[in-house]
């Protein structure tokens, strides 16, 4: 079977699980366990000769404990650092004296590993099949990741939670990094004591993560075939799950290896037997370099919901639980709810008809739907009504979705609003800035011009489009509301799609 046709038969929502090789493969700058540590190493003492020592003070019968050596080097480099405080590891000091001063005790070591792997830059010739796992988060339950960078929050724009916060949260729309994260130094598990307290802890996080095993599938990225974390993960599930039974059946069917092979096209998924603890567990493997049509077979899974929206459904449905402030009314029409309340509707689909998001939400969710390709939230747009005066950036959706009435009427809706605001408002407001970044620094220029100022220079082809894109897309979400934020968008649109 073909990972089309496999991912294909899905159901519900699947949940990744991440590893380093993801990393690797997008970023310019990440680090093996092995070379964090010997760059940590490199660093404090200009050679890898520690390293080495240390290293084969922690390796017996062949095999090198990580978690050993990094405990031998956290002594070492916090003792290093506390009798040099102004040199060349000065910024570490730094931030370790501030956080002691408001009574948070920080490991430098941890400190510095979470500055070495805090890259952000993505590798030359990756665009694409970043953008096609963009488009496919929107059938992604959840993640999990024994990664430390922010890579995955960045693409996925989920919601990361490190330690107690895994414990009783929402796990749709949600990153559970288990071996902790940049911004959150104190939960970095490196060393033995580190490994220690999590297997503590590992059984109630387990639990939390148990159901999301037996009910969803389960694609291992970034990983190999032998690594510890699959194991620890199937152990986990047969452990509750009795084998040779119809349910521990489903889980096999639902659980995919994507192992990295450089250079292979290849797309069939193979069956691999997996020992532990003397039994054999099979799973299905795909060996590949092709993640574009992995990317492209998890965007088009035709599923009844976004996992988004189920997001919303389970927050709510949580604070009623709870017994909050959130307000539980019984209805028979809709039209009689407040714009402001939060609706849960259970009942007929001939009785109840909701139209789940307005043409003001599209344009604040604009990247969004872009990067996503959501056909299936803008064929909303012929079920409402879209006045002559208003911004609303057809172009790109309509790029997206064919079954979107009159778009000829409103791209030229969008046009005549744009070409007639920026001839009546902005010209007069032309400079020679080339970002929108520097309008908004520039004091000469009026709070209340700024916009008009960027439009101006965006029309004259000063200000690039990745420029306003950027700048688009950094917008706080409160401010998407503005008119203001709503013409420029619909500049860029213009600018962009009309080809």
């Amino acid at each position: 079977m073909n990972i089309t046709e496999f991912i294909g038969n899905y159901t519900n929502h699947p949940v990744l699980f991440v590893g380093s090789g993801f990393s690797f493969r997008y970023l310019a700058h990440t680090y093996t366990w092995n070379d964090l540590l010997s760059k940590v190493c490199e660093d404090l003492w200009e050679n890898d000769e520690r390293y080495l020592d240390i290293k084969a003070r922690c390796t017996d019968n062949g095999k090198c404990s990580f978690a050993k050596v990094a405990t031998n080097i956290e002594t070492l480099f916090n003792e290093a650092l506390e009798h040099d405080r102004n040199g060349k590891f000065k910024e570490i000091n730094d931030i370790f004296y501030e956080n002691m001063r408001n009574g948070i005790t920080l490991s430098r070591f941890k400190i510095y590993i979470a500055k070495l792997v805090n890259s952000h830059d993505i590798k030359d010739g990756v665009e694409d099949e970043i953008n096609e796992l963009k488009k496919a988060r929107k059938n992604i339950g959840s993640i999990i990741t024994t990664n430390y960078d922010k890579l995955i929050e960045n693409i996925f724009d989920f919601n990361p939670l490190v330690g107690n916060d895994i414990l009783l949260s929402n796990p749709y729309g949600s990153v559970y990094k288990i071996h902790g994260c940049v911004d959150n130094i104190s939960k970095i598990i490196v060393t033995e004591e580190d490994y220690k307290l999590f297997d503590k802890q590992y059984d109630l996080i387990r639990a939390q993560m148990l159901s999301l095993f037996i009910h969803n599938p389960i694609i291992f990225l970034g990983y190999n075939v032998g690594d510890e974390n699959i194991k620890k993960v199937l152990k986990t599930i047969f452990s509750y799950i009795p084998n040779n039974t119809e349910e521990a059946e489903k889980v096999r069917r639902n659980f995919l290896l994507v192992e990295y092979e450089n250079g292979s096209t290849n797309l069939e998924i193979t069956d691999h037997d997996i020992v532990i603890d003397g039994s054999t567990i099979r799973i299905n493997k795909l060996k590949t370099d092709d993640f574009l049509s992995l990317y492209r077979a998890l965007a088009t899974i035709n599923l009844p919901i976004s996992a988004m929206v189920v997001r919303k459904v389970q927050t709510i449905v949580k604070e009623i639980y709870s017994g909050g402030s959130i307000k539980v009314m019984i209805t028979e029409s809709l039209d009689d709810m407040k714009n402001g309340d939060r609706i849960l509707a259970i009942g007929s689909s001939k009785t109840i008809k909701y139209q789940f998001m307005t043409t003001s939400e599209m344009t604040q969710d604009y990247f969004t739907i872009i990067d996503e390709s959501n056909s299936a939230i803008l064929s909303l747009i012929n079920k409402q009504k879209i006045a002559e005066t208003q911004y609303f950036p057809i172009y790109g959706f309509s790029t997206i979705c064919d079954d979107i009435d009159d778009v000829a009427r409103l791209k030229q809706i969008q046009k005549n609003n744009v070409e007639s605001y920026v001839k009546e408002k902005c010209l007069q407001h032309s400079n020679t800035h080339n970002s929108a970044h520097d309008i908004d620094e520039d004091t000469s220029i009026a709070a209340s011009y700024k916009n008009q100022a960027i439009m101006a220079s965006v029309n004259s082809g000063n200000i690039p489009l990745d420029d306003l894109e950027k700048y688009l897309r950094s917008f706080p979400v409160e401010k998407k509301k503005d008119t203001g934020y709503r013409r420029l968008l619909c500049l860029y649109d213009l600018k962009k799609y009309d080809v």
